[in-house]
C-alpha cells in the first residue's frame, strides 16, 4: 500500500486529497506547513509528495528544494493556484515531476499519481478496458468494439472515473467529486446529463443505473 505525503494548508482541500486518496487504497499523512513537507518527505516513509506552493512558513518551492538537495528521489507532485509558466518551469528545475493546477477535479491528480507510482515501480498501463470498451491514456481516444468515439474533455474523465472502479457503483457526490473537483455543486444534475451524453455515444447498456446507489460501468 503506497504512502503518500499530503502538504496542505487549506484544511477543506487536505480533507478532500485525505478522504479521496484513502478511498482509492493508499495511507495518507498530511501536513500544513513547508518546514514538516521537507523533514518528513523521505524515501523510506513514503512513496510520493502532493505538495502545495503556497505553503505558509517555508513555502512549497523551497521545500522542494530542501528535499532534492537531500537526495530524496520520491515523486513530487505540485499543487499551484498560479498557471504562469515560469512557476511550471521553476518548479520542475527544483525537481518536481508533475503539477497539477487548482481548481482542479480529484480524477485528474489521482491519474497522474498512479502513473509516478507506475513509473516507480517499472511499468505502467496505457489503456483501461472493461468489456468492448477502452481508453487509451496517452492518445486519449475511446473505442466500443472496432469503432473510435469522440469525447469532450468532461466525458473523458467520467468514462475514465468508471474505467478505474470496473463493475463498482460510483454514487453521484463521488462521480461529482472525481471529474468537476473539490469546487462541485452538489445539487447539480450535471452527472445526469453527462450519464445521458455517455450512453448516447457508447451504447445505452454501457453504463448501468443502481437504483438510489448510482451508476456502475457493465463488464
Amino acid at each position: 500500500m503506497a504512502r503518500i505525503l499530503i502538504a496542505e494548508d487549506e484544511p477543506r482541500i487536505a480533507t478532500f486529497l485525505e478522504k479521496g486518496l484513502r478511498a482509492n487504497g493508499y495511507t495518507t499523512v498530511s501536513v500544513d506547513d513547508g518546514r514538516q513537507a521537507a523533514s518528513l518527505a523521505r524515501d523510506g516513509d513514503f512513496d510520493l509528495v502532493v505538495l502545495d506552493l503556497g505553503l505558509p512558513g517555508v513555502g512549497g518551492m523551497e521545500a522542494l528544494s530542501r528535499i532534492r538537495r537531500r537526495g530524496e528521489r520520491l515523486p513530487v507532485i505540485i499543487l499551484t493556484a498560479r498557471n504562469e509558466s515560469s512557476i511550471t518551469v521553476a518548479g520542475f528545475e527544483t525537481g518536481a515531476d508533475d503539477y497539477v493546477t487548482k481548481p482542479f477535479r480529484f480524477e485528474e491528480l489521482l491519474a497522474r499519481i498512479r502513473v509516478r507510482l507506475r513509473a516507480q515501480a517499472g511499468h505502467e498501463t496505457t489503456v483501461l478496458r472493461a468489456g468492448d470498451v477502452s481508453l487509451d491514456l496517452r492518445t486519449r481516444r475511446a473505442t466500443v468494439g472496432p469503432d473510435t468515439v469522440e469525447l469532450t474533455a468532461r466525458e473523458y474523465s467520467l468514462l475514465e472515473a468508471f474505467l478505474r472502479h470496473p463493475g463498482q457503483v460510483l454514487s453521484r457526490e463521488q462521480l461529482l467529486s472525481m471529474v468537476w473537483g473539490y469546487d462541485f455543486d452538489p445539487g447539480s444534475n450535471v452527472v445526469e446529463v453527462y450519464i445521458r451524453y455517455l450512453r448516447k455515444k457508447l451504447g445505452d447498456s454501457v453504463i448501468e443505473t443502481a437504483r438510489g446507489m448510482g451508476y456502475r460501468l457493465a463488464r
